[in-house]
This record gives C-alpha cells, sequence and structure tokens, in this order.
C-alpha cells in the first residue's frame, strides 16, 4: 500500500475518524484552557458547526440538490471545481 492510495479498510477509516475528533477535542481544551471564557467556548462551537454545514453544502447539497454530478476527492478539489465553473 502506497501513501498515496485510499484507505478502503473499514476498521482503518474508523480509527482515522476517531483520530479527528481527537484532534478536534484537544485543539478545543488547549483553546479553552489558555483563555477560559464563556464567549470562546461559543466561538468554538459556532465554528465547529459552521464548518460542518459547509462540509455538508459541498458534498451534499451541490450534488443532490443544486445538480451537480461530479463527486470531489476533497474540499480543496471541491472549491477549485465550484470556482472554475460557477453555474
Amino acid at each position: 500500500m502506497k501513501l498515496s492510495d485510499d484507505i478502503t479498510s473499514p476498521r482503518l477509516l474508523k480509527i482515522k475518524g476517531l483520530l479527528f475528533a481527537l484532534l478536534g477535542l484537544v485543539a478545543a481544551t488547549l483553546l479553552l484552557l489558555s483563555s477560559p471564557t464563556f464567549q470562546n467556548a461559543l466561538l468554538i462551537i459556532i465554528t465547529i458547526w459552521a464548518f460542518c454545514r459547509f462540509y455538508y453544502f459541498l458534498f451534499y447539497v451541490l450534488v443532490h440538490y443544486a445538480g451537480r454530478k461530479k463527486t470531489y476527492a476533497g474540499v480543496i478539489d471541491a472549491l477549485k471545481e465550484i470556482i472554475r465553473s460557477p453555474k
């Protein structure tokens, strides 16, 4: 398996997802520990929610509701395609 190959193992995909969740929790915890205010906690929650919605928009809404038939390899690939062909 080369580093450029897609991960197809369900076990590895679950581990990868858990590592992303752990990374997010650690980052949010460190931010709150450095400046523990209600405003910062709220801003972290809003940031997470907004990026989740943006991800949903790129990979679900554009394909199912905006008529784009092409699937994307990732966020950068999706943004390039949107900028190239603004329908």
